[in-house]
């Protein structure tokens, strides 16, 4: 028995074989437009890293802004809750706003506070992942790399603690080196995935 479902990880695993030219074509542009697309969002990390920055700020803030509107508009409208849950939604939704308009007065300083608390963040998860890796030694198969993980993951939560900005900067960059990496691979995908299958004539 072999129904095989098609996965969402069908453009790695498909090889072209009983395919159609139509919908080897529809995989190919799929995978060129993924693959555009990331190399584009990571050209423009990796050579202009504070104009990126500001950008996915303007996106956060786009995103409060609708979401307060939405829970101003339940409040307010919204039949069948309770004044209580009613007064919440229209508190809630206000500052939604407020802190969306906060962040398009000050983009600069806005983006700069968010790298600053996300690098703060990893730097804190990095540390316990470390301290989690060393904790769980007696149940490691590889003691050495538990030890050298566990070392280094704390080490570099705590340089990450104390510069934020600067970690937080290096992650962005890698992050865009992996996006051009990966548009590459996809467009090169795109390129030669069904070359030399031999498709039915349907």
């Amino acid at each position: 028995m072999s129904n095989s479902q098609p996965s969402a990880f069908a453009s790695f695993s498909v090889n072209g074989r009983d395919l159609t030219p139509a919908v080897i074509n529809s995989v190919r542009v799929a995978l060129g437009i993924s693959g555009a697309v990331a190399l584009i969002i990571g050209i423009i990390i990796v050579f202009w890293p504070k104009t990126a920055a500001v950008g996915l700020t303007v996106l956060i803030a786009i995103s409060l802004l609708v979401s307060g509107i939405a829970y101003l508009g339940i409040g307010i409208f919204a039949k069948g809750i309770g004044g209580g849950a009613r007064a919440l939604d229209i508190i809630f939704g206000v500052l939604l706003v407020i802190a969306a308009i906060v962040a398009f007065a000050n983009l600069a300083g806005t983006t700069a506070f968010l790298a600053a608390f996300i690098g703060i963040l990893v730097g804190i998860a990095w540390i316990v992942e470390g301290a989690v890796a060393l904790a769980q030694l007696g149940d490691s198969t590889s003691r050495g790399w538990s030890i050298f993980f566990g070392i280094l993951s704390i080490v570099a939560g705590v340089v990450l603690l104390f510069s934020p900005l600067w970690g937080i900067v290096v992650l962005f960059i890698l992050a865009g080196i992996s996006l051009i990496v990966l548009g590459i691979v996809q467009i090169v995908r795109a390129i030669t995935f069904g070359r030399g299958v031999a498709t039915p004539a349907a």
